[in-house]
């Protein structure tokens, strides 16, 4: 069985004030997007109808989904996602969007379930809708519905059985994935540099935290527009390769994990990076928002970011990051014991009112589908290849990531238990590579957290 490690750490949860606004069903999305040659919506049909994965059919084929992203074709130039294209040809079925914001999605779903709408599903792999969403009665158990046991969900059993609240499944795992955050870098101007690239040290054993930093020592100098690392996700994702998070679950309780030499070296090595002028926010006249063009430009070393960036047509990436744009897994920590990255799900929550939660059990099993039957998963894979314009050499390091994750994952699910340690972690954690050393912010922070961490484990 996989060793499953599951720690928690933090970011910030917005606030969320504006209502939503319904997108209408499905059909209509599809007149606008991309769809499936016919000759492969036949491949995808047969697939699902000789295999005896998938079973059953459905009464009422519609499932309603609220989401700032549609499960639908969209503006990003994908096709009919294959799991969507099986729903439909396997069982009839149909996926109506209700389009909200990031920022409003819990106000939207608070709103919706207070009138009566029927919203049938949620995405749960923002980490932040287990378990506070459990608790505060928005979402229901899922137990009646899906078989964990089951041949379908055998291989994703484990993982599903770490976020059980009160002896009952809430939160519906399909898969573990490595695309949370991984190192974006331009291969020109690594070249440009004099620099090995990050592949070929990736690749012989050698991308760790020390060539990582000597590479942006080298290269950086701010007051010639020569900047280290961008982005807001570079912090987290440091933490990660230690294989420990602030907050971690033990046994079915959480523990804190501020006092671990894990911890602290982390947070030291972000310290170093400001003490050393890597860090491009706030740096010479960077400013304090991102600018991912300027990898493109050859101005900025390293932006460590999710690859949902590059799920998008080509032309849409490439003007962002440019042509020469390639990506590796976050440096190796040198003293870890295994090569530790943040890990995500691509897990679902049943709405709590929810009018077909057999609807929706049935399209997450088709995704399961699209995993397990590989002629069904080569038609997936070639989304990236057709639809984003990736290179066989980006699909085999996606997948690398994708290997890391799953063979040591680390889950970062804070955001799920309270807003208010949430916020004290997701600014505290990132205070070394903005100032401030580690030994203030935990001498700070340390009893507050173990309040809240006493406050759940009580209850």
């Amino acid at each position: 069985m996989r060793k499953i490690k599951i720690f928690i750490s933090a970011l910030l949860m917005a606030a969320m004030s504006v209502s939503v606004v319904s997108c209408g069903s499905s059909d209509n999305k599809k007149k606008s997007g991309k769809e499936l040659d016919q000759a492969v919506r036949d491949e995808i049909r047969n697939n699902a109808m000789k295999s005896d994965l998938l079973s059953g059919e459905l009464e009422n084929k519609k499932i309603k989904w609220l989401s700032d992203w549609d499960i639908n074709v969209d503006g990003t130039g994908k096709n009919v996602p294959t799991e969507l294209a099986v729903f439909q040809e396997r069982y009839g079925g149909e996926v109506e969007y209700y389009q909200t914001t990031y920022e409003t999605r819990y106000d939207d779903l608070a709103q919706y379930i207070s009138s009566g709408e029927g919203i049938d599903f949620f995405y749960a792999g923002n980490f932040d809708a287990f378990p506070k969403g459990a608790i505060r009665g928005m979402f229901a158990p899922v137990d009646d519905y899906i078989d964990f046991s089951s041949p379908l969900w055998t291989d994703i059993k484990a993982t599903n059985d770490y976020f059980i609240w009160n002896d009952k499944h809430y939160m519906v795992s399909v898969e573990v994935t490595g695309d949370n955050v991984a190192v974006v870098y331009n291969k020109k101007t690594i070249e440009e540099a004099g620099f090995e690239d990050p592949k070929a040290l990736y690749d012989t054993g050698r991308w760790d935290w020390d060539t990582f930093s000597d590479m942006l020592v080298n290269f950086c100098d701010p007051d010639n527009q020569r900047y280290g690392i961008d982005g807001w996700w570079f912090e987290f994702g440091l933490i990660s390769t230690t294989g420990k998070t602030a907050v971690g679950l033990e046994n079915g309780k959480l523990v804190n994990n501020l006092s671990t030499p894990e911890i602290e070296r982390v947070e030291n090595f972000l310290y170093s990076l400001y003490e050393n002028n890597l860090v491009a926010i706030g740096a010479g006249d960077f400013g304090w928002e991102t600018k991912p063009s300027f990898i493109g430009e050859g101005k900025t070393l390293f932006y460590p970011v999710g690859l949902y960036e590059f799920y998008s047509e080509k032309e849409q990436w490439a003007a962002k990051y440019g042509e020469d744009v390639f990506f590796v897994p976050m440096p190796k920590d040198p003293d870890a014991d295994e090569y530790y990255i943040s890990s995500g799900l691509n897990s679902y929550m049943f709405v709590n009112g929810g009018q077909n939660p057999e609807g929706v059990a049935k399209f997450l099993e088709c995704k399961r589908f699209t995993l397990l039957d590989e002629g069904t998963k080569q038609i997936g894979d070639k989304q990236f290849r057709e639809d984003f314009g990736w290179s066989d050499e980006m699909i085999d390091m996606k997948n690398e990531l994708l290997r890391l994750s799953e063979e040591n994952p680390v889950f970062d699910i804070s955001k799920g238990i309270s807003d208010d340690c949430g916020e004290l972690l997701d600014s505290s954690m990132r205070s070394a590579a903005r100032g401030t050393p580690w030994n203030e912010t935990y001498e700070e922070i340390n009893a507050v957290v173990d309040k809240y961490i006493d406050e759940i484990n009580e209850n």
